[in-house]
């Protein structure tokens, strides 16, 4: 009876194992808003600890996991790498809080390189957990990234001691492996530039995972900062790879990020191998939890034990928000032990935010920034061509025709609640916090040389953010696609044009030309005359565009004549304090054609209504009471 029993106890060997994700945090470690200086409910670390601690308290076994873009995003972020660096010894907030919290391990997103690979090293010294990543070597001068050393340790193996349905304790050796975009090399390529290189994810994930194994993993969990893409394949080097990850064999389970989505959720319906109602990549438990800490990615898997070791036999992957967008209520409250471990430095960086820089006759704000040409977006232009214009003078590009791109960077916070997420800047004092909503991000500037034609396909792609309208369809139509990011929007400063949107997008966000025969730029000129495509232009933009961030067509980093150290939102900085008082303009070089008989509608922040007498080409529709509006481009 023993014998016969025994090989049946074996197989009945079965554990619980819950996995917690965060991701996209971008230094929002607390719920507060910099910008507008006011605490937020929608969003901040502090906010999803409280939900990891009743996560962790339902179950008796549980991991938790960043998969990156921790350490950059916020003006928290500016206040420990820039404005008041780590001094020796002192721990960066990020790993305090993310130490007090117990993660198992961390992935290493692409915005984690934005200020420089030595500040990367010294802010995750001190991490109580494992760093992963290993899609990125060291560029060791022979040309061979395959055969290069790993920069960052590329996976781990975890031994944890969990308790079965039965009550016995069992031993697991989990294995975390992580991997960032490729596009890193691009993006940040003034930082890593000799001094890294990038793997193709997928093929590195068939070479590692068998290896882990091996090596005696009994689960295996991959860490993607990678988005989940639609096609049935994908291109070597791809930014979101996602899909391909599930087809490698042994892995587990996914945890992913990069783009801001929320897996399981319904902007995902209809993908290939996408099970929804279990949260499902053919087959393997995935979840992406949303961003700036919006929601907790949960999959709870089962594991049984067989004669051959630990399997998974099923899975299943939820998302908890910190914010009920319907009732438009919070659903945790920010854990205080944690805002206690950040109030140094956030104290400090609300007394930087505050720092006078110069006073404007009227108001800033992109809540119409998508529809029309808009002060916010076109001031940022305006400061970025001043400088250009002085880099170039004395080289020879100096007589080259000059354009600026520049887009509108927030435009609502869709996947963390309400209307927020808006630049709202009234007339009056513009201090330091107001120039960081208005450009975000800490690019640095990067001159373009490009031709008339390659000015024009910029466009066409920057257009793809307006949804197709039918001139004989329904008399009213949604305008924008949400799911275009506005920071794509660009504009270009210096030339005069308009967008039909009565045609298709020529491009889609991959910058796959999807529509060869289609142009929705049309009327494009410059200096009042009808665009030479053989002419050469420089363009003013950021490292990140001009390195091909974004897929623009006829950008990938080999047209830049000018990789300047200054961060756009300095040179901002500067052109604002040569102007007292600053007078808000626009010169109208853009315009939306519209399209008779058709009204055009967009949802905006609330905080539009007020702004109305200075946009007499939108109307308001209806307030959604939510911190939202409805609108109409008037025809």
């Amino acid at each position: 009876m023993l014998v016969l029993l025994g090989p049946v106890a074996a197989r009945a060997q079965t554990l619980d194992l819950r996995l917690l994700e965060t991701t996209d945090i971008h230094m929002n470690l607390l719920a507060f808003d910099y910008y507008e200086d006011r605490p937020v409910q929608a969003w901040g670390l502090a906010r999803t600890a409280t939900l990891i601690a009743q996560a962790r308290a339902e179950v008796r076994n549980s991991l938790l996991f960043d998969d990156g873009d921790m350490l950059q995003g916020s003006p928290l972020g500016d206040e420990v790498a820039r404005w008041h660096p780590l001094r020796p010894g002192r721990l960066h907030p990020a790993i305090r809080v993310m130490n007090a919290l117990h993660y198992d391990a961390g992935n290493i997103g692409n915005h984690e390189f934005n200020y420089g690979l030595p500040f990367l090293r010294r802010a995750l010294q001190g991490s109580t957990f494992p760093w992963v990543d290993a899609n990125l070597v060291v560029d060791d001068g022979r040309g061979d990234p395959a055969a290069a050393a790993p920069a960052f340790t590329p996976y781990v193996i975890l031994e944890r001691r969990f308790v079965d349905r039965s009550g016995a304790p069992q031993t697991l050796k989990v294995g975390v492996i992580g991997f960032a975009p490729p596009q890193v090399m691009q993006w940040d390529r003034e930082h890593l530039r000799g001094r890294l290189q990038a793997l193709d994810i997928p093929a590195t994930a068939r070479r590692l995972v068998p290896q882990m194994r091996a090596a005696g993993a009994d689960l295996v969990i991959v860490l993607a900062h990678s988005g989940l893409e639609r096609g049935a394949t994908t291109p070597p080097m791809a930014e979101n790879t996602v899909a391909r990850l599930a087809e490698v064999p042994g892995v587990g389970a996914i945890l992913f990020g990069h783009t801001h989505g929320e897996f399981p959720g319904a902007s995902f319906t209809g993908y290939p191998g996408v099970d929804l109602s279990h949260g499902t990549l053919d087959g393997v438990p995935a979840t992406m939890a949303g961003f700036w800490g919006s929601d907790l990615g949960v999959i709870d898997l089962v594991l049984d034990k067989g004669p051959e070791g630990w399997r998974v036999s099923s899975g299943r992957a939820t998302l908890r928000p910190v914010y009920d967008r319907q009732a438009r209520r919070a659903l945790a409250e920010p854990d205080p032990a944690i805002e206690r471990l950040v109030q140094p430095e956030h104290a400090a960086t609300r007394a930087a935010m505050s720092t006078p820089v110069t006073r404007s006759t009227g108001p800033l704000d992109s809540y119409f920034a998508l529809v029309r040409d808009d002060p916010s977006v076109d001031l940022v232009a305006r400061a970025q061509l001043e400088y250009g214009r002085r880099l170039l003078a004395g080289t020879p590009y100096a007589g080259l025709p000059l354009l600026s791109a520049a887009a509108p960077f927030k435009t609502g916070a869709r996947g963390a609640g309400g209307g927020g997420g808006y630049t709202d800047i009234p007339a009056g004092p513009i201090a330091l916090r107001d120039v960081a909503s208005l450009y975000v991000y800490p690019n640095t500037v990067n001159i373009v040389r490009i031709t008339g034609a390659q000015v024009r396909e910029w466009l066409e792609f920057a257009a793809g953010a307006y949804r197709r309208i039918d001139p004989r369809g329904p008399p009213v139509q949604d305008l924008l696609d949400p799911s275009f990011p506005s920071f794509n929007a660009d504009t270009l400063l210096g030339v005069q044009y308009a967008i039909d949107l009565t045609q298709p997008a020529r491009w889609d966000r991959s910058g796959q030309l999807v529509a060869p025969q289609a142009h929705r730029i049309v009327d494009l000129r410059w200096q009042g005359r009808p665009i030479d495509d053989r002419a050469w232009f420089a363009v003013v933009t950021n490292n990140y565009r001009a390195s091909g961030g974004g897929h623009f067509p006829g950008l990938d980093g080999r047209q830049i004549i000018v990789d300047a150290p200054e961060e756009n939102r300095d040179v901002l900085t500067r052109y604002l304090k040569a102007r007292q008082p600053l007078r808000p303009e626009v010169d109208a070089h853009w315009r939306l054609q519209p399209v008779p008989g058709v009204a055009l509608r967009f949802t905006s922040g609330a905080g539009g209504i007020a702004r109305l007498a200075q946009a007499p080409q939108v109307r308001l529709v209806r307030d959604a009471g939510d911190g939202s509006a409805l609108y109409e481009l008037a025809p």
